[in-house]
């Protein structure tokens, strides 16, 4: 390999390392090519950033105050579409997996499963792991999506309880041009 593109590696994941250290700083960020800020009225914001690869999708979601309360990665199919993710705490702590099922024939997202990424709980029935939340999605005539149906498998705070959202799946992909096929 090339000692140049070595080296460049070597910068490029040490970024990376860095990056949820100097997440204060990232409140500030402005869209870019691999950048998009989303501000809310209330006045916090969500940071996405993707890979040049586009490979990897990186939304960090940040308090008015500028404090980051969450960070989900997202590892994105070819066509921009969230295969899996991992969503942290402010703190860089791993709190879930997910991931995420679409329909073949359309290629509409069907499904999200989410796992406790702490605990690992396994279905007495078939030994598999099991999810702690399942989020269906159901779909008009017209292809417009439903509204989550949201099926928490555990006692205790729903996802939107803690997070204030219902799902972890992207609305959007702030990457996506807006004449292209979902």
């Amino acid at each position: 390999m090339n000692p140049l593109a070595t080296w460049k590696i070597r910068i490029l994941a040490a970024l990376l390392v860095i990056q949820p250290v100097m997440a204060g700083s990232d409140f500030d960020a402005v869209d870019g090519p691999n950048v998009r800020v989303m501000r809310h009225e209330d006045g916090s914001r969500a940071m996405f950033t993707r890979s040049p690869d586009s490979k990897t999708l990186t939304k960090k979601t940040f308090s008015a105050n500028g404090v980051m309360t969450m960070l989900t990665v997202y590892k994105m199919d070819a066509n921009q579409n969230p295969l899996g993710g991992k969503i942290y705490d402010g703190q860089n702590n791993e709190l879930f997996k997910v991931s995420y099922g679409y329909q073949k024939s359309t290629g509409l997202l069907v499904q999200e499963k989410m796992f406790d990424a702490r605990t690992r709980r396994i279905n007495p029935a078939n030994g598999a792991e099991m999810p702690v939340q399942l989020v269906v999605y159901l779909y008009d005539a017209e292809g417009k999506r439903s509204a989550p149906i949201i099926y928490n498998l555990l006692p205790g705070k729903t996802f939107e309880e803690v997070f204030g959202v219902k799902s972890s799946a992207l609305e959007t992909n702030p990457f996506k041009e807006s004449g292209r096929k979902r």
